[in-house]
């Protein structure tokens, strides 16, 4: 009887550390955050005819985020509405909607899909990814700055916010109108807040 009991002591050891080991593995599973669109814009930047730095935006962006701070990994969607485009300009807008430069009957949406987050210490500052515009895909790398995560009373949740940054070709995607009197350089800022969805 107790050769018994001391078997099944042993037994229950054994089976508590294989818990804690597997609890451990599983803690590390990524939060999921929903894209805040009131909260979240992107816009561009160029240079025109070089006489000024132009800016526009695009009013709506949505989408995803997967972030594991523990193994700093993660996964990024972001879903631009090319659309919703403001330039300012009523006029400018519709032009800008046109085949000539975002087509935007055959391709509304502008989509980022990240490959890899990169991190220094506890903060992310760099995603690479893949960038598509009109159907065509390019990689791209964005730079993070102000990424921060806090308990944001107002949602009664986590929250994440960061502004990325990346440059890229207007020609790469078919946009390149006007090249070189418009340059074909331009910078894309996406500002982002998100909410942790559970």
């Amino acid at each position: 009887m107790p050769t018994i009991r001391i078997f099944t002591l042993q037994n229950l050891l054994r089976s508590s550390m294989l818990l804690l080991a597997f609890g451990s593995n599983g803690s590390s599973a990524a939060d999921r955050y929903l894209i805040d669109s009131e909260h979240t814009f992107s816009y561009f930047e160029y240079n025109h005819w070089g006489l000024s730095m132009q800016r526009s935006r695009f009013d709506i962006t949505t989408g995803s985020i997967e972030l594991d701070r523990d193994s700093q990994s993660g996964n990024i969607e972001i879903d631009i509405d090319a659309t919703s485009i403001s330039t300012g300009s009523d006029g400018f807008n519709q032009i800008m909607r046109t085949g000539e430069f975002f087509d935007t009957a055959n391709f509304p949406k502008i989509t980022f899909k990240s490959s890899s987050l990169q991190f220094d210490g506890p903060q992310l500052t760099q995603v690479d990814g893949d960038l598509t515009i009109k159907g065509i895909s390019h990689p791209v790398t964005l730079q993070i700055s102000n990424f921060n995560c806090r308990f944001m009373l107002i949602y009664g949740k986590q929250a994440c916010g960061a502004n990325g940054s990346a440059s890229i070709l207007r020609s790469d995607y078919k946009l390149g109108r006007y090249v070189p009197f418009v340059s074909d350089a331009v910078t894309l800022h996406i500002s982002v807040e998100a909410i942790k969805e559970y």
